[in-house]
């Protein structure tokens, strides 16, 4: 009876572990670069300076977009452990009651708080998806606003006579 309780303590933390490492958030990827621009009429860098200005300033305009404006920001896990802890304490309390209905409030206190520890990792995992999936909503917004304005800028530059890539 000893070894099968220590093999299910040992196959439930196993699964948190599994669970923990499976909620971290990949890395968020990068911006996109910007336009190169060279001047293939003999512009100086003057007129190229002022040039880039006037065309950032109409790329603005047609797209409402602020390429200065810094990249969304990424909100990692505030969390504590108070979801697990917190979980645990409950369970805890729920299956002390029922195991002393059954006979044994420690053996249903001990599996009570397995059981809501477990649910408080659950609870925890998710709350850590659904925040890397609105870090990646706003990282993707982010490049294609930015896309928008390179093109944008690109085409006024272009018209000036430069190349841009």
């Amino acid at each position: 009876m000893l070894q099968s309780k220590r093999h299910r303590f040992q196959v439930a933390g196993c699964a948190a572990i599994l669970a923990v490492l499976m909620a971290v958030p990949a890395e968020p990827a990068l911006a996109q670069a910007a336009p190169i621009v060279y001047p293939s009429a003999g512009q100086t860098m003057d007129q190229q300076a002022q040039d880039e200005g006037a065309c950032r300033n109409w790329a603005t305009q047609q797209t409402g977009i602020y390429p200065y404006q810094s990249a969304p920001t990424y909100y990692g896990d505030t969390s504590s452990g108070a979801p697990i802890l917190g979980g645990a304490a409950r369970g805890a309390a729920l299956g002390a009651v029922g195991g002393a209905i059954a006979g044994d409030a420690g053996k249903g206190a001990a599996i009570g708080a397995g059981v809501g520890a477990t649910a408080g990792l659950i609870r925890k995992n998710r709350d850590r998806r659904q925040q890397a999936n609105a870090n990646e909503q706003a990282m993707m917004q982010y490049q294609s606003d930015m896309g928008r304005y390179n093109q944008a800028f690109a085409a006024c530059m272009q018209g000036r006579g430069y190349v841009v890539r």
